[in-house]
């Protein structure tokens, strides 16, 4: 699951969120935003049973990740609606929940 939110800065934070036991061991995020380097990202246990990590990145643009698990196993988001598969990468334009107009 991926949760999308406006940042305090201006940009747009993604929180990656994945079942505790979906893939097994410990998981990384990576993509273009972190050079696609293991560990950087890793996602942390949460008291509800889930794992997240959350990065933030420019509005408006195009992100690339996938789900690196220990052994080699890789796994894509397939849960949010405006993520898209491009080969072998999940990818989303990121745009930062529009905050309501006062009346």
């Amino acid at each position: 699951m991926l949760r999308i939110d406006r940042d305090r800065t201006g940009g747009v934070r993604l929180t990656f969120v994945l079942r505790s036991d979906t893939p097994h061991g410990r998981v990384s995020v990576v993509g273009d935003f972190n050079e696609w380097r293991p560990g950087v990202h890793e996602l942390r246990p949460r008291s509800n049973g889930t794992r997240s990590v959350a990065v933030t990145v420019p509005d408006g643009t195009d992100v690339r990740f996938r789900y690196l698990g220990e052994g080699g196993n890789w796994c894509n988001e397939t849960e949010h609606p405006d993520v898209r598969q491009i080969g072998e990468d999940s990818v989303i334009r990121v745009a930062a929940p529009r905050r309501p107009k006062n009346g």
